[in-house]
């Protein structure tokens, strides 16, 4: 077996097991960030700590149990095989061509023979496209899965308030037969959802091209390593430089150093792009209906712009200390490997 199957498969089985265990807290982040609120609307305290990911967790669970939790783990599975294996595999093609055509250009004195960090992040960022670019529709069920049950009754409360203002101007006989619809509406569950609902309604609302909504923003956040790499290196430049005159090393960062600039970097590269996450789970996300324009978008610019008009800039770093828990357990898990 080739070396770059080798890794395509080790990053596959990583990545499954990672994604089991953190699973439920990705659920809540995804509804988190796809949650519409107005930003003239203030929360008093007690609604501010009810929007915390554990009580979400704990509400989700006595609302929909272990199938909310894990609502689209099938799908997220086979999309999380597909993502680390896909990327590894060519992320490994790359390298081996990318560094045999350092070694031929070195022996025609062109270079040393060896590849640079930026040819290495040029690497990730070619092999990360590709993998989005094939996997993406797998997402997007996902998303619609885990997504789902806060959907519906979102259109619930839609059908009821047209109801209810249907209610006001009608006469007596009428009345008693919107109030039956009222009381069928308030008894309906949400529909059995699973992976071929998500695909028939993604197909049905926006045909094959459905399939790749959010992929503009999802192939920008490719570049995340890229800014995680820029912040570690100027961080760590400042600290060499604050390092002149003294006794201590000049060159060397010490193992807790580099481990905390590399946290640092980390948080700063989610902090640049997790705004990019949030528009591509709302574009992926069930569209609402009624004529709430604000939870409906046409496209990447249009929900930014709409975000930015009716939420302000909080909308785009909605449920972001969950995503940055669910990361570090995930890393702590690939790490424990």
């Amino acid at each position: 077996m080739s070396s770059a199957a080798v890794n395509g498969l080790a990053g596959a089985g990583g990545g499954i097991i990672a994604q089991i265990i953190t699973y439920p807290l990705q659920t809540v982040n995804t509804r988190q960030q796809t949650e519409r609120s107005a930003k003239k609307k203030k929360a008093n305290g007690a609604a501010i700590a009810n929007t915390s990911t554990l009580f979400q967790m704990l509400q989700l669970f006595q609302t929909e149990g272990w199938g909310g939790l894990y609502s689209g783990l099938k799908p997220s599975l086979i999309g999380t095989a597909a993502s680390q294996g896909i990327y590894y595999y060519f992320y490994q093609i790359l390298k081996n061509k990318v560094e045999d055509l350092a070694v031929a250009r070195g022996k025609k004195g062109l270079g040393d023979g060896t590849v640079g960090m930026f040819s290495w992040l040029g690497i990730a960022a070619v092999a990360g496209s590709i993998n989005v670019l094939l996997t993406n529709p797998i997402w997007v069920l996902v998303t619609r899965m885990q997504t789902h049950t806060q959907a519906e009754k979102k259109i619930m409360e839609s059908k009821k308030e047209l109801l209810l203002k249907d209610v006001a101007r009608a006469n007596s006989i009428e009345v008693s037969i919107l109030k039956d619809r009222l009381y069928k509406l308030d008894s309906e569950k949400p529909r059995p959802y699973g992976t071929i609902q998500a695909v028939r309604e993604v197909y049905r609302e926006s045909g094959i091209r459905g399939f790749w909504k959010g992929l503009i923003p999802t192939l920008i956040m490719v570049c995340n390593p890229s800014i995680q790499f820029m912040i570690y290196e100027t961080l760590a430049k400042r600290l060499r430089s604050k390092r002149s005159g003294k006794e201590l090393p000049k060159k060397n960062l010490t193992a807790m150093e580099v481990f905390l600039l590399g946290a640092i970097a980390k948080l700063g590269a989610t902090v640049v792009t997790y705004p990019l996450l949030v528009v591509k789970s709302r574009l992926q996300a069930k569209q609402e209906i009624g004529r709430n324009v604000m939870s409906r978008y046409t496209g990447t610019i249009d929900a930014i712009i709409k975000m930015i008009r009716y939420e302000g800039l909080h909308g785009f770093y909605k449920g972001m200390g969950t995503k940055i828990v669910q990361s570090v357990f995930a890393a702590s898990v690939l790490f424990m490997e």
